[in-house]
């Protein structure tokens, strides 16, 4: 070891180079040490879905790769955090954990543990933003209260000062020698006998740098027409950027700036450029309610709908994952989602609305094959998403809403 006292940076879901204020934080301290912990405490209430560690798994071998071109090496860790990372500065010498911040209430509640166990110890725990555009205490109504409908609140994220620009991925990075760690294949994240891998590879390409093409490519070709081509299901309307922003494998800030930049030169895109960054608020929108929240990550936001009759039908429960309902705009969805880990927004809709309004199946349960089935499973989305279907969530005049299977099959 060299006499300088490394630093850790602990990546979450943030792997990436580039806009990482923690790196760029942790570099300019010196001698870095880079892990990533498959976190398997019981603070983790959402572990990733099956799609989701074949993601994880692919997402990680490139996050080595980027680092090592560097000068670093990936540490590899499977277990609790509040016993990997203290062991871990204590073999090394670090005198600080660097990390990302975390909006998951549970997990939010196990680093201000953690932070005072490594305090303790005489390392220094520092928290960066970098998953969001603003912070959840940033953004309030005009008496201070959290935002419970997402208009007002984007208009409120509209009239706020603009986020920071994006940092530049450091060049270099000054590791630490040979540390043990576990490899990627000792987590057996993807079962063997799953048919998922091959679908998954097909559809996707889980690296920074594709993150970084398919931004350029949706700007240059795509947002022209985003305004009215994003509910077409039956073309590449969207952006498919939602896994790799869970993932962290590219910043919102810059998916924001990027936007904002080609409209300041394509003022035509005017429209389209504010539709598709409402929908970045809508992710934005959807974590802000966890964080004020916290129940409603199993909890309808709306205490009146707690006690609803849901039926309780296996049958049609199975008949609708597997895609075999009958309605063709309702299986092609939900076979599309099994193969490619993915379902187009407007798809979602409908299949949800399927669920919880034709056959009175509780919304958690359909959550919960999302949430094994997308790439891009993530608990603010998910959960906002399913209680706006649902109507028991934000924006509740949806309660009344049904999304006609017939009607909107032959709308494609």
């Amino acid at each position: 070891m060299s006499d300088i006292r490394p630093v850790i940076l602990w990546f979450r879901y943030d792997l990436r180079l580039e806009d990482h204020p923690a790196l760029v934080a942790a570099v300019g301290e010196g001698q870095v040490i880079p892990i990533y912990i498959h976190d398997t405490s019981a603070a983790n209430r959402h572990a990733e879905g099956g799609a989701a560690r074949w993601w994880l798994a692919e997402a990680l071998k490139d996050l080595r790769r980027s680092l090592a071109v560097r000068g670093a090496n990936l540490v590899l860790r499977q277990g609790d955090p509040m016993a990997i990372l203290p062991q871990l500065a204590a073999d090394t010498g670090a005198v600080a954990v660097h990390a990302s911040r975390c909006y998951d209430p549970a997990l939010r509640r196990r680093d201000g543990d953690l932070k005072g166990t490594l305090e303790r110890q005489g390392v220094a725990c520092k928290s960066h933003p970098g998953f969001l555009l603003f912070e959840p205490e940033a953004v309030r109504t005009g008496s201070g209260m959290p935002f419970r409908v997402f208009t007002p609140f984007s208009r409120a994220c509209f009239a706020a000062p603009s986020p920071l620009q994006p940092m530049v991925a450091p060049k270099k990075i000054q590791g630490v020698g040979d540390i043990p760690s576990d490899t990627i294949d000792d987590w057996k994240l993807v079962p063997r006998a799953a048919i998922w891998p091959q679908g998954l590879a097909a559809a996707w390409q889980p690296t920074e740098g594709a993150a970084q093409e398919r931004l350029r490519d949706f700007i240059d070709a795509a947002l022209s027409g985003y305004r009215h081509e994003r509910d077409r299901m039956d073309r590449s309307g969207t952006s498919r950027l939602s896994p790799y922003l869970h993932f962290g494998q590219i910043s919102p800030r810059q998916v924001w700036h990027e936007a904002q930049v080609a409209l300041a030169m394509r003022p035509e895109l005017g429209a389209h450029a504010e539709r598709f960054l409402l929908e970045i608020l809508w992710r934005e929108f959807s974590w802000h309610l966890i964080w004020n929240f916290p129940p409603m990550l199993d909890q309808p936001l709306m205490p009146s709908f707690a006690r609803f009759p849901w039926r309780h039908d296996v049958t049609a429960l199975r008949a609708w994952q597997q895609g075999r309902t009958g309605y063709p705009i309702v299986d092609a969805g939900m076979r599309q989602l099994w193969q490619t880990g993915w379902m187009h927004n407007r798809a979602r809709m409908i299949v949800a609305s399927f669920l919880v309004k034709h056959l009175l199946i509780d919304w958690r349960e359909g959550m919960a094959w999302f949430w094994d089935t997308l790439v891009d499973a993530d608990p603010g989305s998910n959960t906002a998403s399913w209680q706006w279907v649902a109507g028991c969530g934000a924006d509740a005049a949806p309660y009344f809403r049904i999304f006609n299977p017939i009607l909107q099959g032959q709308e494609i």
